[in-house]
């Protein structure tokens, strides 16, 4: 069948295999919304971040793209390395409410407040502005790893069917999507609204009414839904040396986790210039670059979709991999076009957004499958540190993408707030949102291609040797 089950030596019996409890129904419709709630509830916040937070710093804090660079590879560095000790310590956790969903109900609030501090700039000099922006984006990324690591690891153990965990995560990244909508057709408007010519005081104001939202969605997801895997209660705790010490040896976590690097690299990058094309490629003001930024998400929502619909009739991984090659092609040809043809832009970005959107399930969906793969083949269940492993990728691809969307603006001479960019500006810009990200979809299909093997006859075999279904 595959490379995996000829060389598992470990793997034994459903019934010696199984860490505790494992309820097998399905999930309702109402819980899956509950669990998309929890990622709706995250975007409000980390939505700005990545879309608007370089464009914040640089023309409203007052900030110079190199520093705005190094900080952000320096602050998101040193969260990433947080991440893998936060996640095995709550492997280790017990609660009546589970492992998982009491520390995403704790730490909500204080997320919340940190956020719209972060957006808060201080009548002070230079210097004391780059002190206030390192502690406060550091306090902001501390505290997101507090309330994202427990939620993403709830998505490991919330079921075990290997349909529901890919239609949950489809509804997860469309309250994603709807919450990324919401902050994309209102933040700009709300900006001016609550300041008026005074931005940065608009940008406070915003984010306060946007961590409000995110606490009530927060607790919609912690009381509509439940974790079914569950550990026996006398099950020993294992170290954190020897819980890392495990993992290292799961193959298929090693090859997740650079895959989710490299998919999250064309993101980022995207998501974080998207602003300065519409701005200064497009010539859009700020009515038009929100609604520019409006299309892509809608777009994204309907991507994530269309995923489970695929997924039902075909193989992930090969639909995973057929996504990555198409968004190739589409970042090239929209490199190719002319600035002039608005039309044909907003075609090629709507189509770029769709199809990117239907692999961003499922390479979430693989952090449950690898999870699994673990328990059947080391005996383990790491949920918190598996999560936690891939979002220590994912933020160090954040702060690679945020570095090098700051290197190539500094070094091909971007000005903020000015009426036109010089034509290395422009150049650099269209690299960001073009053939960038199509390096970083090219490296992905390759890593997926020749590392990643939990496709759907080895999760069947997976899934009827640990919990006797399929």
């Amino acid at each position: 069948m595959s490379e995996i089950s000829a060389s598992n030596e470990i793997n034994v019996s459903a019934s010696s295999r199984r860490s505790g409890e494992v309820d097998t129904s399905r999930m309702s419709f109402m819980e899956k919304c509950g669990f998309g709630a929890g990622d709706a509830a995250c975007n409000l916040l980390f939505n700005p971040i990545t879309m608007f937070l370089s464009f914040f710093y640089t023309d409203i804090f007052g900030l110079t793209p190199a520093v705005v660079a190094t900080m952000f590879l320096v602050v998101r560095l040193f969260d990433a390395f947080f991440d893998p000790f936060y996640g095995a310590w709550l492997d280790n956790t017990r609660s009546s409410v589970g492992r998982y969903r009491k520390w995403m109900a704790v730490f909500t609030i204080p997320f919340a407040i940190s956020c719209l501090i972060m957006f808060y700039t201080p009548d002070v000099g230079y210097t004391a502005k780059v002190i206030y922006a390192f502690v406060t984006y550091t306090l902001l990324s501390i505290l997101y790893s507090c309330v994202n690591i427990p939620y993403c690891s709830l998505g490991n153990v919330v079921t075990s069917n290997p349909i529901d965990r890919v239609s949950c995560q489809s509804f997860r990244f469309i309250g994603a999507g709807l919450a990324s909508l919401f902050c994309t057709l209102t933040l700009l408007p709300l900006v001016g609204f609550f300041g008026g010519e005074d931005r940065a005081s608009g940008f406070f104001w915003t984010l306060s009414l946007f961590g409000t939202l995110s606490i009530f969605l927060f607790l919609f997801c912690f009381f509509y839904t439940r974790e079914r895997i569950v550990p026996p209660q006398n099950a020993p705790k294992e170290d954190l040396i020897g819980s890392f010490k495990k993992i290292i040896h799961n193959d298929q976590w090693l090859s997740c986790i650079t895959i989710m690097f490299l998919d999250c690299l064309p993101s980022f990058i995207r998501g974080a210039v998207s602003i300065y094309f519409a701005i200064y490629i497009l010539g859009f003001d700020e009515v038009s670059a929100s609604l520019f930024l409006t299309v892509g998400i809608v777009s994204g929502i309907v991507g994530a979709y269309l995923t489970p619909v695929l997924t039902r009739k075909w193989c992930k991984v090969t639909i995973y991999k057929a996504v990555k090659l198409v968004c190739i092609v589409l970042s090239l040809v929209l490199f190719a076009i002319p600035s002039d043809q608005i039309v044909l832009i907003y075609i090629v970005v709507i189509v770029l957004n769709i199809i990117h959107s239907i692999g961003t399930p499922i390479v979430w969906s693989y952090i449950a499958d690898v999870d699994d793969y673990g328990e059947w083949k080391l005996g383990q269940r790491a949920s918190g540190l598996c999560t936690s492993g891939n979002l220590f990728t994912l933020k160090v691809a954040l702060a690679v993408g945020g570095g090098l969307v700051g290197l190539v603006l500094s070094v091909t001479g971007y000005e903020a707030n000015v009426a036109e960019q010089s034509e290395t500006a422009i150049a650099g810009i269209y690299a960001l949102m073009t053939w960038i990200p199509a390096i970083g979809y090219l490296l992905t299909f390759l890593a997926t291609q020749f590392f990643y093997k939990l496709n759907r006859q080895t999760m069947a075999k997976i899934s009827r040797d640990l919990y006797g279904t399929v």
